[in-house]
C-alpha cells in the first residue's frame, strides 16, 4: 500500500479527466444546436442552472474527502461511508452503469469528428457507411490500451488529447467569419427565445457538465486524496464555467442561429484551419472523455465488489481483485468494456443518454445531501479542512431533483423506482448493514437539541402554546401491571407526550446500574411490540418518595416541562395506595396535574367509550378530563369510541356548573352532543360512588374529578369504592384549562 502510495498520481490527473470530460462531445456537438435554438441569454441561463448542480457537488465532494480517507471508488466511496454501505450500493451500482455506458457515448461521439469521411463515401458510392465501421474498432483500441497498459498510460495519452483539445479551442477563439465582420449580431440581438423549448434542450447539453467528478473516480490511485480531489475538483468545475461563457459569446457572435441549428459541426467553419482541427478537437475530447470513463467505471466496480455488494460471492471476488502493485482493476475493466462494446454495436443511445443523466443527478444530489445532513449531524470526528456551506449544498440537492423531473418526467420517476427497487433488494441480501438511518440519526439529535435549547430560551412560548399532556409515570422495576403503560401510549399516540420510567430501589452502583439497563431494555422491547410512542428510562433511588422527587425534576421530552404525574395502583390490591396518597402533596408542589389510576385486572371496553364525573365542587376539573378523553379517543384503539358526561347535581338548587356545561356545549367549545351528558339529580340519602359503578360498570375508561381537600381528609378512602368497574381514572387539575 505504501508503494502504491508513493507512485501514485498527483492533482493534474484529476484536473485533466475532470474538464477533458467536461469539455466533450456535447461542447462541439451541440453546443452551437442549443445557441441557435435559445439564444445567448438561454444557453446562459442553461450553463448557471446546470452549475447549480455541479458546484455544490464539487464542494460537498471537496469537503467531504478533506475529512475521510478516500480509497478506491471515488464518488461511490464517499457516498457508501457516508449513507452505509446498503445505499451506498444501491446508487454505486447505477453510477458504475452510467459511467460503463458513458464509455460508449463517448465513442459513438468520436466517430462524428469522421463527418466528411462520412460524406465523401455516401457522394462516392452513393450509400452510407454504418458508424459502427469507425466506433467498434475505436472501442477496441481502446480497450487495448486500458488492459495493456492501464491507468498509467490512460493517465500519459490524457495529456496529450487534452493538449489537443486546448489548441482547437484556442484556434476556434481567434477565428474570424463574414458572419462576425458584416451581422450586427450579437449578444444584443435576440438574446432570448424559443424557451418553451428550454429543459428540452436543457437534457440534450446538461451531460456536458456532469464530467467535474470524473476525477474522483481515480481515488485509490492518488498519492493525497484529501488535497487532490478538491484541488482538480473545483479548478475543473470552474475552468469549464468560464469557457463555456466565452464559447457560448463567440458562438452568437460568429454564426447566425440559421446556421448553428443545421450545422452539428459549425465551430469547424470559425475556427482558423477548423476544417481539420475542429474534427481533430471533437476526437480528442470525445476519446478523453471515453478515456475518462474507462478508468473511471473499473475503479468504482472494483470497490463494489470489495464491499461485496452484489448477491454472488464469486463475482465479488472477481471484480475486487486487482493486477500489480498499483492494484488495476483488470478483472472489472473487461467487464465495464463488454458493457461499452455492446452499445457502441446499438449505436443509438439517445433515450439511455437520458437514464445516465438521471443516474449522474442522483448521484449528484446524494452527494450534496451528505454534505447538507453533515452540516447539521455529523459526529464530532467530522472536521474537514474544506468547509462547504450547508446553503450551497441545500441548493444543490434541491436543483438536482427539480431538474430531474423537469429534463423528463418519466425517465426520473423511472430511474427513482430503480434505485428504490434495488435499495429493497440489496437492504435483503445485506440485512446485517446500516442502511439510511445512520446519518440522519445524527441529523435528528442535532434537529432536537437545537430546538430543546430554543424552547428553553423562549420561555414566553410556554404561556402561548396550546395546552398538550407530557405526562410521566413511576412505577418499581419489579411490577408486572400495565395499565398506566397503556393509558401513556394512549396519551402520547398523537397529540400528547408520555414518559414511563421504572425505579429500582436502592443505592447506586455497578450492580444497579447493570440492572437498570437490563430493565431498559426490556421497556424497549414493550415499547417497539406495542408501536408505543411512550419514552421509556429507568432510574435507581433508595426509595419511591426520592424516586418522585428526582422524576418531577427531569425536563419534559417534548422540549417544555412535563406538566402531569401519573400514578398507578391496583384497584383489588391497593398496596401501594398509601404511598401515593403521602406523596401527593410533593408532585403538586411541582405545579403538576395529577392522574391516579385505579387499574382493574378486566379488558378494556373500548365500545362504551370514557365516562366522564363531574360535581359543582370539582368542576374545575371537567376541561382536563375532557381533553384527556379527546387525546385518548385519538388512538385507533378506540376507533368509534364516544365521550359520556355525567352531570351530578342538588335538585331544587341553582347550579353554575350546569350552567356553564351547557353553555359549553350550546357554543360548540366543548364538541360532545348533548344527548352524550346526562344530569343526574342527587339528594344526601344517596350513595354517589353506588350510582357511579351502576352506571359506568361498563365503560371502556371512567374519568371522576377530585380536590386537594379530598385527598387532604379522606385519604385512601377517596378511591375505594370501585371495584366492580374497569380503570378509573381520577383527575386533579393544578389550573383551569381552555378549551377553544
Amino acid at each position: 500500500m505504501s508503494e502504491k502510495k508513493a507512485n501514485g498520481f498527483g492533482t493534474a490527473p484529476v484536473f485533466f479527466t475532470a474538464i477533458s470530460t467536461i469539455l466533450g462531445a456535447i461542447l462541439f456537438l451541440r453546443f452551437g444546436y442549443a445557441v441557435g435554438t435559445l439564444g445567448f441569454a438561454g444557453v446562459l441561463l442553461i450553463v448557471f442552472i446546470g452549475h447549480f448542480v455541479t458546484i455544490p457537488t464539487a464542494f460537498a465532494i471537496s469537503e467531504i474527502a478533506t475529512n475521510q480517507r478516500v480509497e478506491g471508488g471515488g464518488e461511490y466511496f464517499i457516498i457508501s461511508r457516508s449513507f452505509g454501505l446498503n445505499i451506498g450500493g444501491t446508487i454505486g451500482i447505477a453510477l458504475y452503469l452510467s459511467q460503463a455506458i458513458s464509455v460508449a457515448f463517448y465513442v459513438i461521439a468520436f466517430t462524428e469528428a469522421f463527418e466528411p469521411l462520412f460524406n465523401w463515401f455516401h457522394n462516392r458510392f452513393g450509400f452510407e457507411l454504418y458508424r459502427q465501421f469507425i466506433s467498434l474498432p475505436a472501442m477496441g483500441l481502446l480497450s487495448l490500451l486500458i488492459l495493456k497498459k492501464g491507468a498509467n498510460l490512460g493517465v500519459k495519452a490524457l495529456y496529450v488529447v487534452v493538449a489537443i483539445l486546448f489548441i482547437s479551442l484556442f484556434l476556434f477563439f481567434i477565428g474570424k467569419t463574414e458572419y462576425s465582420q458584416t451581422a450586427v449580431a450579437g449578444i444584443t440581438s435576440n438574446p432570448l427565445r424559443n424557451m418553451d423549448s428550454f429543459f428540452i434542450v436543457f437534457a440534450i447539453v446538461f451531460p456536458a457538465f456532469t464530467g467535474m467528478t470524473a476525477g474522483v473516480g481515480l481515488s485509490g490511485d492518488l498519492k493525497n486524496p484529501a488535497k487532490s480531489i478538491p484541488v482538480g475538483t473545483i479548478l475543473g468545475t470552474l475552468t469549464g464555467l468560464l469557457v463555456y461563457i466565452f464559447i457560448i459569446t463567440k458562438l452568437v457572435n460568429s454564426a447566425s442561429p440559421e446556421d448553428l441549428v443545421n450545422n452539428q459541426l459549425a465551430m469547424k467553419d470559425i475556427a482558423v484551419w477548423g476544417w481539420i482541427i475542429i474534427p481533430i478537437g471533437l476526437a480528442a475530447s470525445t476519446i478523453s472523455s471515453a478515456l475518462g470513463s474507462v478508468m473511471v467505471a473499473p475503479r468504482t466496480l472494483q470497490a463494489l465488489g470489495h464491499d461485496r455488494t452484489f448477491p454472488f460471492k464469486r463475482f465479488n471476488i472477481l471484480m475486487s481483485k486487482g493486477k500489480g502493485l498499483t492494484n488495476e482493476p483488470f478483472n472489472a475493466s473487461v467487464i465495464t468494456i463488454m458493457i461499452a462494446f455492446v452499445f457502441v454495436a446499438i449505436g443509438e443511445l439517445n433515450a439511455v443518454a437520458s437514464i445516465i443523466s438521471m443516474f449522474f443527478m442522483v448521484t449528484y444530489g446524494s452527494l450534496c445531501l451528505i454534505s447538507f445532513l453533515n452540516h447539521f449531524g455529523s459526529s464530532p470526528s467530522y472536521r474537514p479542512t474544506f468547509r462547504s456551506h450547508w446553503i450551497l449544498s441545500l441548493i444543490g440537492f434541491v436543483f438536482s431533483v427539480y431538474i430531474m423531473f423537469k429534463m423528463d418526467s418519466l425517465y426520473a420517476i423511472l430511474a427513482i423506482v430503480v434505485m428504490v427497487a434495488l435499495y429493497i433488494y440489496i437492504s435483503y441480501y445485506h440485512s446485517d448493514r446500516q442502511g439510511l438511518e445512520s446519518i440522519f440519526r445524527s441529523a435528528l439529535f442535532q434537529i432536537n437539541r437545537n430546538l430543546q435549547v430554543y424552547l428553553q430560551k423562549n420561555q414566553s412560548m410556554k404561556k402561548k402554546v396550546s395546552w398538550h399532556p407530557s405526562a410521566i409515570c413511576v412505577t418499581e422495576v419489579n411490577s408486572d401491571r400495565d395499565n398506566a403503560f397503556r393509558l401513556l401510549t394512549w396519551i402520547s399516540h398523537k397529540y400528547g407526550f408520555g414518559t414511563y420510567i421504572q425505579y429500582i430501589k436502592g443505592y447506586y452502583s455497578n450492580t444497579a446500574h447493570d440492572q437498570a439497563k437490563e430493565a431498559l431494555e426490556l421497556l424497549i422491547e414493550r415499547a417497539e411490540s406495542r408501536k408505543s410512542n411512550v419514552y421509556v428510562d429507568t432510574i435507581v433511588s433508595p426509595s419511591y418518595t426520592s424516586a418522585i422527587a428526582q422524576i418531577i425534576q427531569l425536563p419534559g421530552i417534548s422540549g417544555l416541562d412535563n406538566n402531569l404525574a401519573l400514578f398507578e395502583y391496583d384497584k383489588k390490591d391497593p398496596v401501594n395506595l398509601q404511598q401515593i396518597v403521602e406523596n401527593y402533596p410533593l408532585v403538586r408542589s411541582g405545579n403538576y396535574d395529577v392522574c391516579i389510576l385505579g387499574g382493574s385486572n378486566r379488558g378494556v371496553n373500548f365500545h362504551e367509550g370514557i365516562h366522564i364525573w363531574v360535581r359543582r365542587v370539582d368542576y374545575d376539573n371537567l376541561n382536563l378530563m375532557v381533553l384527556l378523553s379527546y387525546i385518548i379517543l385519538g388512538h385507533s384503539d378506540w376507533k368509534g369510541a364516544k365521550i359520556k358526561i355525567f352531570n351530578i347535581r342538588r335538585p331544587g338548587q341553582k347550579d353554575e356548573t350546569t350552567d356553564n356545561l351547557l353553555e359549553l356545549v350550546k357554543t360548540g367549545r366543548l364538541p360532545i352532543s348533548l344527548k352524550n351528558v346526562e344530569f343526574i339529580d342527587i339528594d344526601e340519602s344517596m350513595n354517589l360512588k353506588k350510582l357511579i359503578n351502576e352506571k359506568s360498570i361498563k365503560a371502556g375508561l371512567t374519568m371522576i374529578g377530585f380536590r386537594s381537600e379530598q385527598i387532604k381528609h379522606e385519604g385512601e378512602k377517596l378511591f375505594e369504592g370501585y371495584t366492580d368497574m374497569g380503570d378509573v381514572l381520577f383527575v386533579n387539575t393544578f389550573r383551569d384549562k381552555e378549551i377553544n
